[in-house]
């Protein structure tokens, strides 16, 4: 079955109130979609990097009260999760979709990562477009446009803060006509993560064994 797009209820899931309520709409309305993205991007990022990644696509099975307020599908080259290593993200939140690059706080050695990108910082600007953004926590809707960012200060705060995020990408408002048509997502998507591939490898050249 094709993937044909994401359409309004896609994104209202995130005002339905409960946790039961929305877990339900979020499987069944928005996990069969991520299903389908998700095993088209996997094989083409697999293509791209020349070795096998894998697909997860997030649960939310620690939530026992408040219902999450966005859903996303993740792709690395683990296995078993992909928290503890930069992936690839698709994600909804009620007023738009993301496409990420991510580096979250649960990776090993980011500190690492984060001075190799420090080392690296005109190599990082000549590589992202001007219309891309950075969130530096995934727990939040906002993010900062790459070109009004101060890179230095971000990276060292990825570096220095515990806790501290590094996520690069695009926003695509809730709105815009390329998330209901399916082939056009699909191409997009595929643009982006192909454009953040020299990012994602720049991350590998850490002296980590952690990552690899």
């Amino acid at each position: 079955m094709p993937f044909e797009g994401f359409v309004k209820s896609d994104f209202d899931t995130f005002h339905i109130n409960g946790l039961d309520e929305r877990m339900t709409a979020i499987q069944e309305r928005i996990q069969p979609k991520f299903k389908l993205i998700g095993d088209i991007l996997t094989d083409d990022l697999a293509a791209m990097l020349g070795n096998e990644m894998f697909l997860h696509i997030a649960r939310h099975a620690r939530r026992t009260v408040n219902p999450p307020q966005d859903t996303w599908l993740a792709i690395c080259n683990n296995k078993r999760g992909y928290k503890q290593h930069p992936h690839f993200q698709i994600g909804l939140f009620d007023d738009h979709l993301f496409i990420w690059l991510a580096f979250i706080y649960e990776l090993p050695g980011k500190t690492e990562i984060a001075k190799t990108f420090l080392n690296n910082k005109e190599t990082i600007k000549n590589t992202i477009p001007q219309d891309y953004v950075v969130s530096l926590d995934h727990m939040k809707k906002d993010a900062v446009s790459i070109k009004d960012l101060d890179l230095n200060q971000a990276l060292e705060r990825f570096r220095d803060v515990k806790k501290a995020e590094f996520l690069i990408g695009r926003h695509i408002a809730v709105n815009d006509p390329v998330l209901q048509n399916g082939e056009q997502f699909i191409q997009l998507a595929k643009e982006t993560f192909e454009t953040l591939i020299p990012i994602y490898k720049l991350a590998y050249t850490s002296s980590l064994s952690e990552l690899r």
